[in-house]
């Protein structure tokens, strides 16, 4: 009764999802705080003022949020917990974040989140004709999208500090003429490439294949690449409004890129449904823009506290890779992981553990509030 295709499908297992009993949720990477307030009263307000929305269509080009994101962008520089704020509420870069250039409305597309944006990305790029380079430990979606779309993956082990082998990626890229994807700051392990290394990679990598940096993580703390749109017509940035922009329950997710590049990406969805993004989300996704220096404040919180925690567990011998991330990714010698995440669920908290081997006794714990992180610091007291 079903192709072959879908016999072939390896579904992607999402983070735990409690339905039995609360818990402290560290386990998604989602933010722990809540949308800004302009946000709330934008949604609440658009629905009372135009009931009649919901029940129409909304905007197909999501046009109005193009531009509110485009000028998130230049204000902030793509590095939220970097940013400066004045005391009116003005955001401004970080000197090292700023971009050289206008991001613009036509460099964006938007999607019901990041994974549709990659799923749409992996349909318009990549295909079955050669391997698509990934680090072999990664977002775990991309091998699910390409079992998807059946496109062959080139694995490339990380190197035993955790970093990317970046020679043998750029390596096999160029040898295979291929197309290359990975996360910067990379998943689940935290670890970010410089600005500089990325320039490097697409600099030697093939010229007429994609190369695709997704950015979910970088507001708290790595090095944006969007500066080198300026350079690369081949390159494109993937990023969400699910982690530093507290918007999980939203799904709203972007690239940032040519505008070439963004009309092939217009051209699947229109191809599958021309209607994407609906009328609350969009009204969402523009307070949220509108008010960076709300999620300036939370993303500086997050990398605060993502500190502190860590050095408490590297006091009390864990080892702790160095996270540019809203989570940590940590490990104990002697003491296995799967033992150490149900322990700490006992303590009625929930962290993220992977059976993958390789990573199998390592624990990926996003960063909460600091009252959160409080409790999960009593359960690991004595782990």
């Amino acid at each position: 009764m079903v192709s072959n295709r879908m016999e072939n499908l390896h579904p992607y297992v999402p983070g735990e999802q409690p339905k039995d009993r609360q818990y402290i949720k560290l386990n998604a990477n989602e933010n722990p705080y809540p949308p800004s307030p302009r946000v709330i009263d934008a949604v609440c307000g658009a629905v009372r003022a135009h009931p009649e929305k919901l029940g129409l269509y909304p905007d197909p080009d999501s046009s109005s949020l193009k531009a509110a994101i485009a000028g998130m962008l230049n204000r902030t520089g793509g590095v939220l917990c970097r940013a400066d704020v004045d005391e009116k509420g003005n955001v401004s870069p970080a000197a090292q974040d700023r971009i050289p250039f206008e991001v613009t409305p036509d460099m964006i597309y938007c999607g019901n989140g990041s994974d549709e944006v990659l799923s749409f990305v992996f349909y318009a790029f990549f295909g079955s004709d050669r391997e698509l380079v990934v680090p072999e430990h990664t977002y775990s979606f991309y091998p699910v999208y390409a079992g998807f779309y059946q496109i062959p993956l080139d694995r490339v082990p990380l190197k035993s500090d955790w970093t990317l082998d970046v020679e043998r990626m750029i390596g096999d890229a160029t040898a295979r003429d291929s197309g290359t994807i990975f996360a910067n700051p990379n998943a689940p392990t935290g670890i970010a490439l410089s600005r500089a290394e990325i320039r490097d990679m697409i600099r030697r990598a093939p010229k007429d294949r994609v190369f695709v940096v997704d950015e979910a993580y970088v507001d708290f703390g790595g090095e944006s690449s969007i500066p080198l749109l300026a350079e690369f017509d081949n390159l494109v940035i993937v990023r969400t409004f699910s982690k530093s922009l507290c918007g999980a329950g939203q799904r709203l997710g972007f690239i940032v890129s040519s505008p070439k590049l963004v009309n092939y990406v217009t051209t699947v969805k229109n191809s599958l449904n021309h209607f994407p993004i609906d009328f609350v989300a969009q009204t969402a996704g523009i307070a949220a823009c509108e008010d960076a220096a709300y999620y300036v404040g939370c993303a500086k919180k997050v990398v605060s506290v993502r500190e502190s925690f860590s050095a408490f567990l590297r006091e009390r011998g864990w080892e702790v890779i160095g996270s540019r991330t809203n989570f940590v990714f940590v490990r104990k010698n002697g003491v296995r992981g799967e033992e150490t995440y149900r322990a700490i669920k006992e303590r009625g908290i929930l962290v993220r553990h992977f059976s993958t081997p390789g990573i199998e006794d390592f624990l990926r714990i996003t960063i909460g509030t600091a009252a959160q992180m409080e409790e999960l610091k009593s359960a690991m007291e004595n782990i």
